[in-house]
């Protein structure tokens, strides 16, 4: 792998940039390997990695239906944070921010990782007293969080509407939130794993399971039969459908989530901000286009599309929020889908399939989560045990009705 530097730039510059290695090799699948990941996207290429880089495991295969990101990925709003409710998410969100925080050094690769805090507005009495109750919890649980008046929000946040159909009474700032590049981040880790060893296969689709005495011993793909008894998916949205193709349910339903980017500006938003009241969170990327979104399609669905009524309601959210913005054109929009379970908090560990591990049920929020899910399936495939981050978040938490309730939490704030 070339070790990306200054140095390698000026000399790659000499040369007339055409002497790069390609960041990965797009290999085919052998007949059988130690484990194997389902699914290219954030959390799958970040469990590859870490199998290989933490565990040791070197015979390991990604495969990926379509492309490497083209998934749930590479259609987020990029939001990284970990202001949850209760202490076992806010010790998971925050062990995958302590990742994030040091991922472009352990790459090798520019995540463009901004720590630029997010806030969440309160518009009236019941919104203060929500995040107080916010404020108190991540306090409990050791994160990071700051409350302020609404005077002081709208000094913090130069740009704000003085007078909003909803007005600002308070806001909550987690200072540590921030975002990142998704495209790099999915990029960075598949460079990784690819160095130490793992195949990366696109173009691969699994279309079905071979299981025996309750235990599976391979997949069977679009480009041959795998043999494998240590299986991990993270496969998003459509976790549901290969459930059923390994045999049994998971409690999850597929939504669209649609997102918007406007045309790019110079530099005027230098945060993250929610506004609870509409539904709308903006931030500003780095090539300078607005990013913001809503909240999910009322209807379960695969489809990867925009629609009009949900672009209507963010923009009038937006435009609240800044009324400035009313004169900013936009560039593109989109949906990713989301696998949303009923207390709003992910499914990591075992399925009820020997050998095959779940990793699952993200909702709104898998973008942020993706060194700390890929972490914990790596871990879990490479040990047959959960790791203590996860072992809240196993799918054995809706027959004991141990659940964690986050939806508060996870709700619009992707």
């Amino acid at each position: 792998m070339t070790r990306y530097s200054a140095w390698s730039l000026l000399r790659a510059g000499l040369s007339g940039q055409k002497n790069w290695a390609p960041a990965w090799r797009d290999t085919g699948p052998k007949p059988g390997y130690d484990a194997v990941v389902i699914g290219g996207g954030g959390h799958g290429l970040a469990t590859a990695y870490y199998l290989a880089r933490v565990h040791g495991l070197r015979n390991v295969a990604l495969l990926e239906r379509g492309w490497i990101g083209g998934g749930n990925t590479g259609r987020n709003t990029t939001v990284i944070r970990s202001n949850y409710f209760f202490p076992e998410s806010t010790r998971f969100y925050d062990f995958a921010l302590d990742l994030y925080e040091g991922l472009s050094s352990e790459l090798n690769y520019n995540i463009m990782f901004s720590r630029r805090g997010m806030w969440m507005l309160a518009h009236d009495r019941h919104g203060v007293e929500m995040l107080r109750r916010s404020a108190n919890a991540m306090l409990r649980n050791g994160a990071a969080v700051e409350m302020h008046d609404g005077e002081e929000v709208r000094r913090r946040i130069p740009g704000l509407n003085p007078d909003p159909r909803f007005p600002i009474i308070a806001g909550l700032l987690q200072p540590r939130g921030g975002t990142a590049r998704h495209d790099a981040v999915a990029w960075g880790y598949a460079r990784g794993a690819d160095a130490l060893g793992v195949d990366i296969i696109q173009n691969c689709e699994v279309l079905g399971f071979d299981i025996a005495g309750g235990r599976v011993r391979g997949v069977k793909t679009s480009r041959g039969d795998i043999a494998c008894d240590r299986i991990g998916m993270a496969v998003a949205g459509h976790s549901s459908v290969m459930a059923q193709l390994a045999g049994f349910r998971l409690p999850i339903t597929s939504y669209a989530l649609q997102a918007f980017v406007s045309e790019p500006m110079k530099p005027v938003l230098d945060t993250i901000v929610l506004a609870p009241a509409t539904g709308v969170y903006v931030s500003q990327s780095d090539k300078g286009e607005l990013v913001f979104g809503g909240a999910l399609d009322l209807f379960p669905s695969y489809a990867q599309r925009g629609s009009l009524p949900a672009l209507e309601q963010a923009v009038a959210g937006l435009i609240d929020m800044f009324p400035q913005f009313s004169r900013v054109r936009m560039l593109r929009q989109w949906a990713g889908i989301v696998d949303v379970v009923h207390d709003s908090t992910p499914i990591l560990g075992e399925s009820p399939v020997d050998g095959l591990y779940l990793n699952c049920g993200w909702g709104t929020g898998g973008f942020k989560a993706i060194p700390a899910g890929g972490y914990c399936l790596a871990h879990q495939i490479a040990t047959g045990t959960p790791h203590p981050l996860a072992t809240a978040f196993s799918l054995d938490r809706f027959r004991t009705g141990a659940l964690i309730d986050e939806a508060a939490a996870s709700g619009i704030a992707h």
